[in-house]
């Protein structure tokens, strides 16, 4: 049992692609690759110009996984699908599943179709995997015979067809490439360690005889691509990386490189995978995310994001500084699931009628969310998307400081003019009880100039009508440790959070924030744990709540108590572990929410 865990844990940090290493660099990319680094300012008027102003992108995993739908021998295999073949799950032999490319025939699949969807659903530009981890290559290639055109009876290019239908519509279009990871190939991390006589291989076998040829061969026969997205490095020696970059640079001289290549090379860094940062991101970074639990297709798999879900995740990610990148899975025949499509069609209708909240929009002045949405900004424009439309007519807005000239409610082209007051702190929209629009509505905030951070105070908010989520990741810890940490569901499903755990004999986890109402409040805590926790909840007021309450192994919301808060204004709250184990207990939030 410990050997598999140890095993879970090394294949789930070498999956993200040194993700911790990379998530410290994400913070500022100041420096990109190599001797020709340039600035972000150049990079954002230069190649990084669609990255930077369409924010939005369509990743495709497609190969000879997808043929397989997370079925083998019969036997379903939970997870994502284009790991099928890993030891981890089915462990399928080399051999066999080199046959399967025999079978293989996506005789629906349409380039120009999935072309028209991603630019439908409003997204600026493709990538998609020419080369994941099992070595069998989705274009034509003279470097290695175990490709789409080649080995199968489909026997076309459809990286060619899909290239041409992007530039045809006028989208961007950029190749994944799994460089280092290569299950099939001898020598590849992950692959055969001998070749099929028996004679020895090593990895620069593997590097010169198939991954720089084949990187070549993408950079070289498809038109002027936009992006090249390496993946999961890890090991890699930093010569080969160099080596590789200075290729795809001299061949591409315009692509945008995203930092999985590996080395702190690239021209933006890339987040962890699933995950939406609470907090604003300097520089240019993306977060990729999926339209279900999967990356590839797999047959069992239809809990996709709803168009909400997309949108909320689409603006949040804008509005924290970065850029989303959104798969899709084809299936075997090589189309996209009829739900996912239809989900990504009624969210491109959304920003159809709201360009300017998602293209070329800077991050929200506040930092983070609010708990019915987020912001993002435009020119001399704020626009507030509201996800959560407030029941009683009244939209609270704290810490905004800056003198609002007009407030409309958008309607697609129409806009209501809506009235407000500012008061405590606080701005309030006297708003309709009927919403703007859905899934989201938009209001629009306009000032004599730019928004900025200076123009407004960032502590997080309580106001009467919705409850507020204290994140820890925004807790002023002491005694305690803060840590982000990520993990899996099940297989490739990631989860990630900011928690409070390893506490020590009087640690506090404390929050300013600013109360718009003063009254009584439920309090939650979302936490996780082993046998009965005491946990001590109170604000500078004196207010107080304490409870003994069971926990699990996976972070639950449990109904602490009801806590006052006397006046209104700004507060601080208080959380520390009381009794329990402070080794196990790990504090994930609190929600404070109106009694109504």
């Amino acid at each position: 049992m410990k050997n598999l865990i140890t095993t879970f844990f090394f294949i789930a940090a070498f999956f993200t692609g040194y993700a911790q290493e990379e998530k410290t660099k994400s913070e500022s990319m100041d420096k990109m690759w190599g001797e020709s680094a340039v600035s972000i300012d150049a990079l954002r008027a230069g190649r990084g110009k669609l990255f930077d102003e369409g924010n939005f992108g369509m990743f495709i995993h497609w190969g000879l996984f997808s043929h397989l739908g997370g079925k083998w021998q019969g036997k379903t295999y939970y997870g994502i699908g284009e790991w099928i073949m890993n030891r981890n799950m089915a462990n399928i032999p080399v051999a066999d599943y080199k046959k399967i490319a025999k079978e293989y025939n996506p005789a629906k699949f349409d380039a120009r179709a999935i072309a028209k969807l991603a630019k439908d659903a409003g997204m600026k530009y493709i990538i998609i995997t020419s080369k994941h981890h099992e070595g069998f290559a989705m274009f034509h290639s003279k470097a290695d015979s175990f490709n789409i055109v080649d080995a199968t009876p489909f026997a076309r290019d459809p990286m060619k067809e899909l290239s041409a239908a992007c530039h045809e519509l006028g989208l961007g279009f950029g190749f994944y490439y799994s460089h280092n990871q290569d299950w099939t190939t001898p020598g590849a991390t992950g692959g055969p360690t001998k070749y099929t006589n028996g004679k020895p291989v090593t990895f620069e076998d593997y590097f010169y005889k198939k991954c720089k040829p084949q990187v070549k061969e993408i950079c070289t026969n498809y038109g002027n691509i936009d992006f090249v997205w390496f993946d999961t490095p890890g090991d890699m020696k930093k010569e080969l990386v160099v080596e590789l970059a200075k290729m795809v640079r001299e061949l591409q001289p315009d692509v945008m490189l995203c930092s999985r290549i590996g080395h702190g090379m690239g021209d933006y860094a890339s987040k962890g995978d699933m995950e939406v940062p609470p907090r604003n991101i300097k520089g240019l970074w993306e977060t990729c995310d999926t339209n279900n639990d999967s990356w590839s297709y797999a047959w069992y798999d239809n809990n996709f994001k709803s168009p909400k879900d997309i949108l909320n995740r689409l603006i949040s990610t804008v509005a924290r500084g970065g850029t989303y990148l959104f798969n899709v899975g084809p299936n075997g025949q090589g189309q996209v699931p009829e739900i996912g499509a239809q989900f990504l069609l009624e969210t491109g209708k959304w920003i159809n009628k709201y360009p300017q909240v998602v293209y070329d929009a800077g991050a929200s002045p506040w930092g983070h969310a609010m708990q019915w949405g987020d912001i993002t900004t435009k020119g001399n424009s704020m626009f507030l998307s509201v996800f959560e439309w407030p029941q009683d007519g009244k939209l609270y807005l704290p810490g905004l400081k800056k003198e609002i000239l007009s407030a409309r409610l958008l309607k697609g082209i129409k806009s209501e003019k809506i009235s407000f007051e500012q008061k405590q702190g606080w701005t309030i929209f006297n708003v309709p009880f009927q919403q703007g629009d859905i899934p989201a509505s938009v209001i629009e905030l306009t000032f004599k100039s730019n928004p900025e951070p200076a123009d407004v105070d960032q502590m997080l908010g309580l106001s009467p009508n919705t409850g507020t989520r204290l994140l820890t990741v925004f807790a002023d810890v002491n005694g305690a440790e803060s840590k982000s940490i990520s993990w899996m569901e099940k297989f490739g499903e990631w989860k990630h959070v900011t928690q409070i755990s390893k506490w020590a004999e009087g640690s506090i986890a404390s929050w300013e924030i600013n109360v718009m109402q003063p009254g009584f409040y439920y309090l939650d805590l979302y936490y996780k744990g082993k046998g009965k926790l005491v946990w001590n909840i109170s604000t500078d007021e004196g207010s107080l709540v304490q409870n003994q309450l069971a926990a699990t192994e996976k972070y639950q919301k449990y109904p602490i108590g009801i806590l006052e808060f006397k006046k209104a204004g700004k507060h601080t709250i208080k959380v520390s572990l009381v009794e329990g184990d402070p080794e196990t207990s790990s504090l994930e939030s609190v929600l404070i929410s109106p009694i109504n």
